[in-house]
């Protein structure tokens, strides 16, 4: 008896996973003519590079044509402006990746907005994207400075006596005016 309703909680847990997951998808919007779903977005926090990016991963959902563009708009941690990337199309390709600048002063579980205009070769939107991402760690995870100062991962000289890399006195990002 209690394998089935071990099963049955399984299951059921299963179901709900299945249906967040898919409730959090923001596709743009509804019916014909949808050039792209979002089929994955993250924050990456490189330990090796000591830096932070946004980057959401889009799945054409039809042929796309020569000459398109994606603008991705990403919510600036630090506060100001949003930090602007344009990236050509490629029709052959069976993803389209869009990744932001470095970025400072992450602060885990606060949703940052990103909003992707599609445009075709004379810069018509030919459809727009919103959509938020939220880090699960502060930037704080990240070290002072690069691990490795090179393609060798040759260890980075100012971190000598410091494997964690995290400087006594390192000066932060300046985050009062993060937004």
């Amino acid at each position: 008896m209690s394998r089935k309703i071990l099963r049955l909680i399984v299951v059921g847990a299963m179901f709900v996973a299945a249906a967040t997951l898919g409730a959090c998808r923001d596709t743009g919007k509804d019916g014909e003519g949808r050039l792209f779903e979002i089929s994955g977005r993250l924050v990456v926090f490189n330990y090796r590079l000591a830096r932070a990016t946004f980057v959401v991963t889009l799945r054409p959902l039809q042929p796309m044509g020569e000459g398109q563009a994606a603008v991705a708009s990403f919510h600036n941690p630090a506060g100001g402006e949003p930090l602007i990337v344009e990236q050509k199309v490629w029709p052959k390709l069976g993803k389209l990746s869009l990744e932001s600048p470095a970025l400072s002063c992450i602060v885990k579980d606060k949703p940052y907005a990103i909003s992707i205009s599609i445009k075709d070769a004379n810069g018509a939107i030919l459809q727009k994207i919103d959509t938020t991402l939220m880090s699960t760690q502060d930037q704080s995870v990240l070290p002072d400075r690069p691990l490795v100062i090179d393609q060798l991962y040759t260890p980075n000289p100012e971190l000598a006596g410091h494997p964690d890399g995290k400087l006594p006195g390192a000066p932060k990002p300046d985050c009062s005016k993060a937004g």
